[in-house]
């Protein structure tokens, strides 16, 4: 056990379930567009639902998308915040069947870019993304995370892991999944350190490469 599984996560109050997961999940959301967003929506599904108000959780996850820490002391004006950058907001309560109960499905739109994340926050500040677009993937935010949607083509998994080793990293954890064979597909990839940007160039150049994030740790 570490000091952080004691003491939770450095970060403006109160909850590290509510607040300090709630607004990690917003911030890999904002890593996954890759772009500035202009509008986002959050379903809140049950505790976050129940009692998201009175725990800091739509300050939470607005503060998140807007690039902010769980310890930013800016959190508490996020709302303000996002209504000086133009970004929309907007909340609704949603079932989202057998899930935590600390789960959110924020849909993001920049000026190119739409995506639709779906995340738990499993307490102590500690969360898990495990839907992007309707895709399986785990992404923790613990880990450098390399996310790419690709067309379902033989050989694409084992020419991005050719091109991570390439650049001298190692996977530490590899998700894939399609919704049908030759369609679209989405990998999910924990690594050690976060690939080089020739790599990540080199990728996004690839013509059955739709897309390439490269999210950063948000858990330190």
């Amino acid at each position: 056990m570490g000091l952080l599984d004691i003491i939770g996560p450095v970060m403006v109050g109160p909850s590290s379930s509510h607040t300090a997961g709630a607004c990690r999940l917003g911030l890999l959301a904002r890593h996954l567009l890759g772009e500035r967003p202009l509008r986002a929506e959050f379903g809140l599904h049950g505790s976050f639902a129940k009692t998201g108000a009175g725990h800091g959780t739509h300050l939470a996850l607005v503060a998140g998308v807007l690039g902010f820490r769980p310890d930013d002391p800016r959190l508490k004006e996020s709302l303000e915040h996002a209504r000086a950058e133009g970004l929309e907001v907007a909340f609704k309560d949603v079932e989202l069947g057998d899930v935590h109960p600390n789960t959110v499905r924020i849909a993001l739109e920049g000026e190119k870019e739409r995506v639709v994340v779906t995340g738990s926050s499993l307490g102590g500040g500690v969360v898990r993304v495990f839907d992007l677009d309707g895709f399986e993937v785990r992404i923790t935010g613990q880990a450098p995370t390399l996310v790419v949607k690709n067309v379902d083509t033989p050989g694409v998994v084992a020419r991005v892991a050719r091109v991570i080793a390439d650049d001298d990293v190692n996977i530490a954890h590899l998700t894939v999944s399609r919704k049908k064979r030759g369609a679209e597909a989405v990998m999910s990839v924990e690594l050690d350190r976060a690939l080089s940007q020739p790599a990540l160039d080199y990728l996004a150049y690839l013509s059955y490469i739709l897309w390439v994030r490269m999210l950063p740790v948000v858990t330190d």
